[in-house]
Formats: structure tokens, sequence, C-alpha cells
């Protein structure tokens, strides 16, 4: 851990506790960390695991060896002065030792799916993270993620909700900074959760038909982030840029050059 990893992850847990939203913008490589640095309003930067694996050849879902997720999120802080959440799955079967590596390369802060296991165990998965981080000497920022609504489609919502909060009190037990809860929320469970888990404790997926940020901020959210669906707008671009060039067309004039 050096000073500089300190100081990136004490702004990054100040940005998750300030009154206004977090807004992290998801990157996959060196160049979208360094053109989303430079968008004005941009305070921190988060990696999204499907799209470095899509990026790199391999299928979601801890397909991708741990030591190459690793090597390529800690290009990505290399390529930015900002502190970087790394989107680190489950864990790759041991979540505390992940996040020593990930904190080795320069991550301060990172995502952990629960993937629904029993509650115990998921409560000791995110207990490991914290007890790396404060072991490493940083304030690292873990956003534990509960799979309750992305598993869940097939229970009752009041269930579903319940779970989550269950779920959220816990890993804030054990340290967690906030509770991601990923997936396509309505006002009223958005309003339920955050009164179950904490104002300015929830962490959100923005989606198409997701809530604008000044709603969710009002309503006590702590931090939006966009997942793979940045790397579908660029690819949607890609692909229709393409399209239109073979079709006989000329680039955009507006095109912006890459530093």
């Amino acid at each position: 851990m050096t000073e500089t990893s300190g100081a990136k992850a004490s702004e990054l847990l100040r940005l998750h506790r300030a009154p206004e939203i977090l807004q992290v913008v998801n990157v996959w490589d060196v160049i979208t960390a360094k053109v989303i640095t430079d968008v004005p309003g941009t305070s921190a930067l988060a990696t999204a695991s499907h799209s470095i694996a899509a990026t790199l050849g391999y299928e979601d879902g801890e397909k991708i060896p741990v030591d190459e997720m690793i090597n390529f999120v800690g290009r990505i802080t290399a390529g930015t002065h900002l502190p970087v959440s790394a989107d680190l799955e489950a864990g790759y079967g041991n979540p505390g030792e992940t996040t020593r590596k990930a904190i080795g390369v320069g991550i301060v802060g990172a995502n952990i799916e629960d993937q629904m296991r029993p509650l115990t165990d998921a409560v000791n998965q995110m207990a490991a993270v914290v007890h790396a981080g404060a072991a490493e000497g940083i304030d690292f920022v873990l956003n534990a993620r509960t799979d309750a609504f992305l598993r869940g489609k097939d229970r009752e919502p009041v269930e579903v909700i319940a779970d989550a909060i269950e779920r959220g009190r816990a890993y804030l037990d054990v340290g967690a900074t906030t509770v991601f809860v990923p997936g396509l929320l309505d006002e009223p469970t958005v309003t339920a959760l955050v009164q179950g888990i904490g104002w300015n404790k929830i962490s959100v997926i923005n989606v198409p038909g997701s809530m604008p940020p000044a709603r969710l901020e009002e309503l006590g959210v702590a931090r939006i982030s966009y997942g793979p669906w940045t790397q579908r707008v660029a690819l949607t671009a890609l692909a229709d840029t393409a399209a239109a060039l073979l079709a006989g067309g000329q680039l955009p004039e507006d095109t912006r050059p890459l530093n």
C-alpha cells in the first residue's frame, strides 16, 4: 500500500458518505479510464467485470483468471489519478486475498457479490474484504452487492425486499460502506430499501428505464453505477458508425481526438 493509495481510499470513502450522490461511470480498459477521467464532473471510476471479461475474450462470471483480472485493473489505476473501485465479482474463491492483491495494484474499493449464498457465508465473505483493507492500512470501500433482486424474480416482491434489507444490514454491520442492490428498481422499492438499510447507504445500477440521478439522490441513494451498459453504448456507436461508413458515409467531423 502506498501513501497515494491511502489518500485515494479516503477520498473514495468521503465521496460515498457525502450528501451528493456519487456517479461512477464504468470503464473497462486504460483508454476508457483516461477518457472518462477527463470528463468534467468525474470524481471516481469503477470497473465492470463483464466488460473487462468481454474485452479479453472471456465469459462473465469469474471465467477470467483472477491474476489476469488483477493485472488488468492495475493497468486501469495506472491510467488515472482518480480513485478506482473494481468489480471483483464474488472474490474468485478467496475474497480477502483477492482484495489484498487488488489493493497492491492501486484499487481502493470493490464490489463483491453475495450470489445469494447462505447469509452466514455471505457475511463472512464481506468481513474478509473489510479485514483485508484494514490489514493493508487503507479505508477500503466495500460496495457489498446482494443479488436478491437479480435472483429473486420468482419470489414475492415483499420477500425479496425483506431479504435484501436483512442482507444489507448484515453487511453494514461487518464494515461494508454501502449495499449494492442491482436491478431495475421502481421508486417504492428504492424507498423501502433506503428505509430498511439506511439513508446514504444504498448503491444502485442505472439501466434503461431507471430513475434519474436527481430523484435517486432525493430518495437517499448514495451511489449510481452503470455496469456493462457503458460498454454496450460504446459498441452500439461503433457498430452504427461502421454501418454508416460501409453504406458510403463519412466519419463525423466532431469526432474527438485521443490524448
